[in-house]
């Protein structure tokens, strides 16, 4: 009999959450800009998480700040250009390219670490790439990306790479004081570059304040039940369950009237098929040993 646990559910419901800000972001951009978004995003929940874990981050070191601060730039890329992608395309599409960032991940893990990808990553790859080739622009099955698509794929490539580095960091550091550290940089880099990039402050919204506020105080709360979760459930069955969220995110973009054509809805089903096919491991069966016991 099918059942979840207390924390299967946690992350079902975190994923439907994850699934639903590709709108929010989607709407928040036409009263800010990008690089605002996501710098009062990521300092409030960077904020939220220091104040969290005050006791834990007194005992904070160089190594940890190092390694939050490089997982933080990671951070800040993927979801700069993701944010960027939004202004252009619909959230449906964001929400199934951002997706690719799991294909993605073993191909710099070979490109990065020299480890080279299993056969199911391969097919992965193969599926998540055709799909993308479907579900790009609107003339699907073409290879005319558009600039937000563009983006938004170079962000997946970048959430692939801070992935890379938490799990190159993951056994040396305190997770906490490391989330802290990532969610505050990724904030603090983007304000610091709005004047390098020309972007402005926005004039005041109260879209675009509960937009960044939410998604920041979300982006804490995250973050903490899949610590939380992932202690119990296998990266396996939680890849399936995080799977769904382009899925909440297409549904989403569906009810709030995004129309995908029909052969982009078949591009988008391929990608979700690549990301869980490349989390597939084929285990070999031990072999049986069937001789006779001398004696």
């Amino acid at each position: 009999m099918f059942a979840l646990t207390r924390q299967e559910i946690a992350l079902v419901l975190v994923t439907m959450l994850w699934g639903s800000t590709f709108l929010i972001i989607h709407i928040a951009m036409q009263h800010s800009g990008p690089l605002f978004f996501v710098g009062v995003r990521f300092t409030i929940a960077g904020l939220v998480t220091m104040l969290l874990f005050r006791k834990h981050m007194m005992a904070i070191t160089r190594f940890e700040v190092g390694a939050g601060i490089a997982i933080g730039c990671a951070l800040f890329l993927g979801y700069y250009l993701q944010t960027h992608g939004l202004r252009t395309i619909t959230s449906s599409q964001s929400a199934f390219i951002t997706a690719l960032y799991v294909p993605i991940v073993p191909l710099l893990q070979w490109a990065v670490l020299r480890r080279p990808p299993g056969l199911m990553s391969w097919i992965g790859v193969a599926l998540a790439f055709t799909g993308l080739v479907l579900l790009a622009g609107p003339e699907a099955g073409s290879l005319n990306f558009s600039p937000g698509e563009v983006a938004t794929l170079a962000g997946a490539v970048a959430i692939a790479a801070e992935i890379i580095l938490i799990g190159l960091f993951a056994k040396r550091v305190d997770s906490r004081r490391v989330t802290a550290v990532q969610l505050l940089t990724a904030g603090l880099v983007s304000f610091a570059l709005m004047p390098v990039l020309g972007e402005s402050i926005p004039a005041f919204s109260w879209l675009w304040a509960g937009a960044a506020i939410g998604l920041g105080l979300a982006s804490a709360v995250i973050q903490l039940t899949m610590n939380w979760a992932q202690k119990s459930v296998s990266p396996t069955r939680a890849t399936v369950i995080y799977a769904g969220e382009p899925v909440w995110g297409g549904i989403v973009g569906r009810l709030a009237g995004d129309r995908l054509p029909a052969l982009a809805l078949v591009g988008a089903a391929m990608i979700v098929a690549g990301v869980l096919a490349s989390e597939m491991k084929f285990r070999r069966k031990k072999p049986v040993d069937i001789r006779l016991n001398e004696g």
